[in-house]
């Protein structure tokens, strides 16, 4: 990013404000609705993948971690559970991780804008069941499996999984618990996908995340506060923005993909 315009790196810090916006209020979204306008300034994904990687290690610990000490602190969040459903999350690890680890090392199965597209259709159809306040609860673990072990695929291959993951655990986990756990599981995921950066020798781009971890922090501050505020609002809402934001991850991915 050495060679680029004065306004492009406000573009970008810009960007990076509202993705760190958007993980930290919903609990996931950061990368998906960031890398497309990312891109339109700079067309090499793997320079902006591991700056994404990074924020999403550092505040994804800060995160859970607060929510752990604030439960711990609060009778009553400890009586619902704490923040973290880990019972359901090590449940989907197993499924996701050997679909994950297949993903890192590139043994594709389909076509990528194939399987871009089946999984932006299950978005959407999921992100309008939870807009409608009618949100889809499988009965059916063979159908959360596949989802779940397509979603850590796809999350190894590249960063569009998130949405899919995220509407089986909002079918599972408390609404309380729901952004802390995907938290968690993205650490966990996130860690790995470093893990393949480091020994392919990917440029971390050490240097930018000086000046946009602190573009990400202003948005994560704003973030915490939507969050605090569809918490309070109740189920109708949260549940309602979450739909929106998963439609409109979809119809990015399906422009994106048609473009």
């Amino acid at each position: 990013m050495a060679e680029l315009e004065w306004y492009q790196y406000a573009l970008i810090g810009l960007i990076f404000a509202w993705s760190g916006f958007v993980r930290t209020s919903l609990g996931f979204g950061g990368a998906v609705l960031a890398l497309p306008f990312l891109l339109l300034v700079l067309d090499e994904p793997l320079v902006f993948l591991p700056i994404v990687a990074i924020h999403l290690l550092i505040f994804s610990s800060w995160i859970a971690w607060r929510g752990h000490r604030q439960a711990r602190a609060d009778d009553a969040g400890a009586r619902d559970g704490g923040n973290i459903d880990w019972a359901y999350l090590f449940r989907a690890l197993k499924i996701m991780i050997v679909p994950k680890l297949i993903g890192v090392v590139g043994l594709l199965t389909l076509p990528g804008n194939i399987m871009s597209l089946i999984i932006f259709v299950i978005v959407l159809v999921y992100g309008t069941s939870y807009l409608l306040n009618r949100p889809f609860r499988s009965q059916n673990k063979a159908v959360d499996c596949v989802l779940l072990g397509l979603g850590g695929y796809v999350s190894g291959t590249s960063l569009i999984g998130a949405p899919l993951i995220v509407s089986v655990f909002a079918s599972h986990v408390a609404k309380h618990q729901l952004r802390d756990t995907l938290f968690v599981l993205w650490f966990i995921l996130v860690a790995i996908k470093m893990v393949s950066f480091v020994i392919a020798g990917v440029d971390l781009q050490l240097i930018h995340q000086l000046w946009l971890l602190p573009c990400a922090l202003a948005g994560h501050l704003l973030g915490e506060r939507a969050h605090r505020y569809m918490l309070s609002a109740g189920s109708g809402v949260f549940f309602r923005v979450l739909g929106g934001v998963l439609i409109l991850v979809s119809v990015i991915g399906l422009i994106s993909g048609a473009g």
